[in-house]
């Protein structure tokens, strides 16, 4: 695709962290934007639009009763992130969703897929599988790939919509190396789709995002939902939940790479970018750079 042609992009921020326990991520849009997303995404030949952040309380402001944390608020925020959502497809723009704990997509996901059936690539080292029963914390920020299934509470499962957002069968989680022991039995259950790390040592990271791509061909949207801790955290420290033995910085980038060659996604997330425990900023200016890899960037950009 030649520059003048590239699809235009909507950003827009969700600086949420009622999804967990620990502050921060609440500040990875800010981070994000101060690594340059805009620039580098104009750099490629994209018009870029910044639609702002969505409003999202405080944690000491929001509600704080109920037996799952912050949920009538993370609702709230999530019912805008999928109204935004909606407008953004409508304006016939590529979509980019800035986080905030991965709670946030629970809206973006239920909000693009108003366009149509709806494939989604979960790229994170978590399945984020949970419900209020199963959870070890009961912070949401482990539970919205679950919601968006069906799984869950009815103020989670119905945002955007009554009734589960997406397919089971539509979903592929990539880079898995943490999950609780109840989640593992709700996700085979449900015959969600998983590659875990362990694959992709074993059979490279190119074999692996192929295949997770191939098994959504079928449909025409993608979302992709990429949160910065499947990196490990040696090269990305500055994230929500890190795990040791993530992505390499050059198997982050052949996944991004091969993912905008195929063409198969449709809309993205970004997302538990935490600049409290980052180094310079360091993890939002690589989750700039793999943006940026997904949206064009070649090492040499040959005519096509």
């Amino acid at each position: 695709m030649s520059e003048s042609t590239r699809q235009p992009a909507g950003i827009f921020g969700i600086p949420m962290d009622l999804g967990q326990s620990r502050r921060g991520v609440d500040m990875g849009p800010s981070a994000i934007r101060y690594a340059q997303l805009m620039v580098a995404l104009e750099d490629l030949g994209h018009f870029v639009t910044d639609f702002g952040n969505a409003g999202v309380p405080l944690p000491e402001l929001a509600d704080g009763e109920e037996t799952v944390r912050h949920l009538r608020a993370v609702r709230e925020v999530c019912q805008e992130a999928a109204e935004r959502a909606r407008e953004i497809i409508s304006g016939e723009l590529f979509p980019i969703f800035l986080g905030g704990d991965h709670s946030i997509s629970i809206g973006t996901v239920s909000g693009v897929a108003g366009a149509g059936r709806t494939g989604v690539i979960w790229l994170d080292a978590h399945a984020d599988f949970n419900t209020p029963e199963i959870s070890p914390s009961g912070n949401i920020h482990g539970m919205p790939l679950a919601a968006l299934t069906g799984h869950g509470p009815p103020d989670l499962v119905n945002i955007g919509g009554s009734g589960a957002s997406i397919r089971a069968e539509d979903v592929v989680i990539v880079g898995l190396r943490s999950v609780d022991p109840e989640e593992q039995r709700l996700l085979r259950r449900a015959g969600i789709r998983v590659y875990t790390m362990k694959e992709i040592d074993a059979y490279g990271a190119a074999t692996i995002i192929r295949r997770a791509m191939e098994d959504l061909s079928h449909l025409d949207r993608v979302h992709l939902s990429f949160d910065l801790d499947v990196v490990d955290p040696e090269i990305a420290p500055g994230v929500g939940t890190p795990v040791r033995g993530g992505l390499t910085y050059r198997e982050a980038h052949l996944i991004m790479e091969l993912i905008n060659e195929s063409g198969i996604v449709t809309s993205l997330d970004v997302v538990e970018v935490n600049p409290i425990l980052d180094i310079r900023n360091g993890t939002a200016e690589l989750a700039v750079e793999l943006v940026a890899s997904l949206m064009g960037r070649q090492i040499i950009g040959l005519p096509r």
